[in-house]
């Protein structure tokens, strides 16, 4: 039978009553785990986010290699999201055009036999461009029945400092947890630590769905907030409790605003990677409004071979933390890192449509020791290249022509290939990559003879280069987007990509391009 305890801080800390007081901690009556409400008031407006570069096209001629890691975070959309409802328009920054394209999953082909994932291309006319064509890289991970998930090992890292007051914050994050320990069975085991000004353990690991949600509701917040402290007591429980063979995952819930001890980003990514050699991935939740500090989680989430969502309501709590939860955590392969070299005779330019913070030098990928993106078991990630025929990449800035380029080999002038594509991955406790190539052909598709999941996919992304301003959203119109959209929902069970048209509806009236509210559209 497993035995729970639930341990005071204080006592778990060594301190004294007193001591326990100035660390920010003390246990009330009722038996609640938290901090001395000491923290000043939060400066308004102060979040932060990444600056994004745009990828600009670039000339085969160039560069024929494009080289990345794959992404499957979420967190822009539901962002993104956040903002609309709230009646703004979210920064250009916040806007990060591979993970709203991934938020929604495609109907991708379960992988054959041993391997942990399919990849399936697609090329059909882009539908903001009518000089380029549109190329569509798939991934799908192995699904897992639920007979299949290995025993877990979670650790609960949970931020109870004064940032965390709010209702959007740590009560919602208190429903959040108790939604995934519903779905907890007796073979999976959950510890928590919680952090402000110190960190320390409340939960022992246990498998006792009853103690986990009481210690969950005994949370409050208040003080300053410690997170480098409580990431080092986190990854300490789940080494003790370490499932070889099972599903080792810390899972940080937070909004991002570290500002005692080591705090700054690059402490942050160096005691990370310190930990994720340990087998013991990391999982990122973010909450909250006001001083959500979005590139802290995305750093640590990237670092530690795991996903960062963002967590606006309820409904995104079930979509990440139940109804996906083996994408979630469950990794089937790591350090997927994805390559791709043009055949110059097929394409004069290219531009790899989001995905720039992940960017890799191209001998990176043949490097085992360089750390890329995870995939999670059923989880679909894609990638979009919008490619320029030989001719039509004149506006494209480049170099003059190399003096000494080899001739066109037999590959490119007789396979009819437009791109070869190579994978690399590792299973989840390996060191060792695997690699996976295939070419890919242009039967010449028009847009309208395209899969729905290439034409959802390229409206997505026609959403975000809109919220970004970029530049290659100058000929794009919001009803456009909707249309193809609308045509493209598929079956749609959950009505996710049905809920982005009303999100185009509070975007355009936003940006001047008011839309009148599609039928029967609910978030």
């Amino acid at each position: 039978m497993t035995r729970t305890r639930l341990v005071p801080l204080a006592v778990l800390l060594l301190l004294t009553p007193a001591c326990a007081k100035r660390a920010g901690y003390h246990s009330d009556a009722a038996g609640g785990y938290g901090a001395t409400a000491t923290a000043a008031m939060e400066a308004p407006n102060s979040e932060s986010y990444a600056h994004v570069a745009e990828n600009a096209f670039k000339r085969v001629a160039d560069d024929p290699l494009s080289t990345f890691s794959i992404d499957v975070d979420t967190a822009s959309y539901s962002n993104v999201r956040r903002f609309l409802e709230d009646g703004q328009l979210p920064p250009a920054d916040a806007v990060r055009i591979e993970e709203m394209i991934n938020y929604f999953s495609y109907a991708y082909p379960e992988p054959a036999g041993a391997q942990p994932f399919s990849v399936r291309t697609e090329v059909a006319a882009c539908p903001w461009n009518d000089k380029a064509r549109l190329v569509q890289i798939g991934i799908k991970g192995k699904s897992l029945a639920p007979a299949e998930i290995p025993p877990r090992n979670l650790v609960f890292l949970l931020d109870v400092s004064g940032s965390m007051a709010s209702p959007d914050k740590l009560p919602l994050l208190q429903r959040s947890l108790t939604m995934l320990v519903a779905d907890l069975r007796p073979v999976d085991s959950v510890g928590i630590v919680v952090y402000a000004g110190a960190a320390g353990v409340v939960l022992e690991p246990t498998s006792d769905r009853d103690a986990i949600v009481a210690a969950i509701d005994r949370l409050y917040a208040g003080g300053a907030t410690n997170g480098g402290q409580g990431i080092e007591a986190a990854y300490a429980l789940a080494q003790r409790s370490f499932r070889k063979g099972g599903i080792n995952r810390v899972i940080l819930a937070t909004d991002g605003d570290f500002n005692v001890g080591v705090s700054s980003e690059g402490a942050l990514q160096q005691l990370i990677e310190r930990k994720r050699d340990s087998g013991i991935f990391l999982s990122v939740l973010g909450f909250g409004t006001g001083n959500v500090k979005d590139s802290t989680m995305e750093l640590l989430a990237d670092k530690g071979n795991g996903n960062y969502a963002y967590i606006d309501g309820l409904q995104e709590a079930r979509k990440v933390l139940v109804e996906q939860a083996g994408a979630t955590l469950v990794t089937i392969a790591k350090d997927v890192k994805i390559q791709v070299e043009f055949n110059p005779l097929a394409v004069g330019a290219y531009r790899l449509v989001g995905y720039e913070n992940r960017m890799l030098a191209h001998q990176d990928f043949n490097d085992d020791r360089k750390d890329a993106g995870e995939i999670g078991a059923g989880h679909t990630v894609t990638a979009l290249y919008e490619v320029l025929p030989p001719g039509a990449e004149g506006a494209v800035p480049g170099v003059d022509p190399l003096r000494y380029q080899r001739p066109a080999s037999a590959a490119a002038t007789g396979s009819g290939e437009l791109m070869h594509v190579k994978l690399r991955f590792k299973p989840p406790e390996g060191d060792d990559s695997q690699l996976l190539t295939m070419p890919v052909a242009d039967p010449g598709s028009a847009l309208d003879a395209a899969s729905d999941d290439l034409r959802f996919a390229a409206a997505v992304a026609m959403f975000g280069m809109k919220l970004r301003n970029s530049e290659h959203a100058k000929a794009i119109s919001y009803r456009q987007i909707r249309g193809l959209a609308e045509g493209a929902l598929g079956p749609d069970p959950r009505g996710y990509r049905r809920g982005m048209l009303a999100l185009l509806g509070l975007a355009a009236g936003r940006q001047g391009e008011p839309l009148e509210a599609p039928v029967g559209v609910a978030r």
